[in-house]
């Protein structure tokens, strides 16, 4: 019998020699994240009774969500994470300067094939893009994952989706995920892994993968896999010295569903309000007003989007009525993007520079939308009252579509530069 990779991940970290769909396994955690949520998962483990974590360098705790503090509370939060953190000798604590999570987790070269990966993040499923099996968990899960190194889980399902084709001219991987949240909707794919291939992901840059795992949530997904390439190795080569082992699938595995997606028939897509299943062709949505145009996120705030954000400039300017953020989604991008001239193009060009982090997409500062108004954003949540108002509308699509809606002042098609 043929296994899929989340299933070898899984049989290798509970020692078994043999799993099936629906089977209760417990697991050794590889590496266990949380962000600003570790003062919950602080608390809650102190109640435990445990004096010392499990193994403390396999625990990352990086501040990332409300970056700098947005009021007190979120202050004293910050302060016990760091308290802790000392307390427990967590080496790899990364304080508010440093990014969002999921992108300084593989740039600090946390992430490697093969692992079980687990964190108090929703969009933890992005490592997948390394190979890994990665999944979010809740504060409580967590605390007995420090305390014990070990985490009950359920083998999923899996799903293989096949990517073939090439993309056209400005569509990009953000385009492909969210037609594929339309197609099998937000519960289509829960508590599944994912396994994705093809010619068209062996195309697709490393940046572009973690686009395709971190939304992969969305409709429900325990974990997406994407086997590791020479891309991977490449960009871990430098970054970490971990010895690590690749997992592919057997030929003869089994997959609750298969799916096949030639990305050359895919267009800008948007997904509309208040739900990612809710997408649609650019052109369905096009002169829609937008008054906040969000670029940057786990999702889209790495230098290749920010590259493809200024590329849309071209010498325009932000609409007057638009307020353009853009956020890079680690310091180490920032960094890059400061010095080849990008965040240049966006102040100069009319928009806002924010430090690295989550920024307006959780809706806790830095861009929180009033009633009435629309945003376009690179994000990967639209909910109802996600940035703010619950009378707010949130669109969601790729760094070139929200550079052109920003420019245009209004949702537009990136590939009709006469129409923005």
């Amino acid at each position: 019998m043929g296994y899929t990779i989340a299933e070898k991940i899984l049989m290798r970290a509970s020692g078994s020699d043999h799993v099936e769909p629906g089977e209760i396994v417990n697991a050794r955690v590889d590496i266990a994240m949380s962000h600003d949520n570790a003062a919950l998962v602080s608390k809650v483990f102190k109640e435990i009774g445990v004096e010392k974590v499990w193994d403390a360098d396999r625990i990352i705790i990086p501040i990332d969500h409300r970056v700098p503090a947005n009021n007190i509370k979120t202050a004293e939060g910050h302060k016990k994470i760091r308290e802790f953190a000392k307390s427990q000798d967590i080496k790899h604590f990364y304080d508010v300067r440093e990014g969002v999570c999921h992108q300084i987790m593989p740039e600090f070269g946390h992430v490697v094939p093969g692992e079980l990966i687990a964190g108090t993040d929703s969009h933890t499923t992005t490592y997948g893009a390394f190979g890994a099996f990665s999944t979010g968990i809740g504060a409580t899960e967590m605390a007995a994952v420090w305390a014990t190194g070990e985490l009950w889980l359920k083998i999923p399902e899996t799903f293989r989706i096949k990517l073939t084709g090439d993309l056209n001219d400005r569509v990009f991987s953000k385009d492909i995920i969210l037609h594929i949240c339309g197609q099998l909707t937000a519960e289509g794919a829960n508590y599944k892994a994912i396994e994705y291939f093809g010619p068209a992901v062996d195309k697709m840059s490393v940046g572009a993968r973690m686009t395709i795992t971190n939304m992969s949530m969305e409709m429900g997904a325990k974990a997406a896999i994407i086997a590791p390439d020479q891309k991977v190795y490449d960009y871990l080569h430098d970054r970490t010295d971990k010895e690590y082992n690749v997992v592919t699938p057997d030929p003869d595995a089994k997959y609750a569903k298969e799916l096949e997606i030639d990305v050359s028939q895919i267009g800008p897509k948007v997904a509309c309000p208040h739900s990612v299943d809710n997408v649609k062709d650019v052109a369905e949505v096009a002169g829609t007003k937008v008054h906040q145009a969000v670029l940057g996120s786990c999702t889209n705030g790495r230098i290749e989007d920010l590259e493809a954000g200024a590329r849309m400039l071209d010498g325009k300017e932000i609409h007057p009525d638009v307020r353009l953020i853009v956020a890079p989604a680690s310091r180490q991008v920032y960094l890059e993007a400061m010095e080849e001239g990008i965040l240049q193009r966006f102040v100069k060009a009319g928009g806002m520079v924010i430090n690295p982090g989550c920024g307006p997409c959780l809706g806790a500062h830095e861009g929180i939308l009033a009633a009435g108004e629309n945003c376009i954003a690179s994000t990967n949540r639209n909910f109802q009252g996600r940035m703010g108002s619950t009378e707010a509308g949130i669109y969601l699509a790729s760094p070139a579509t929200v550079i052109a809606s920003a420019v245009k002042g209004e949702i537009a098609d990136p590939r009709r530069e006469s129409s923005w």
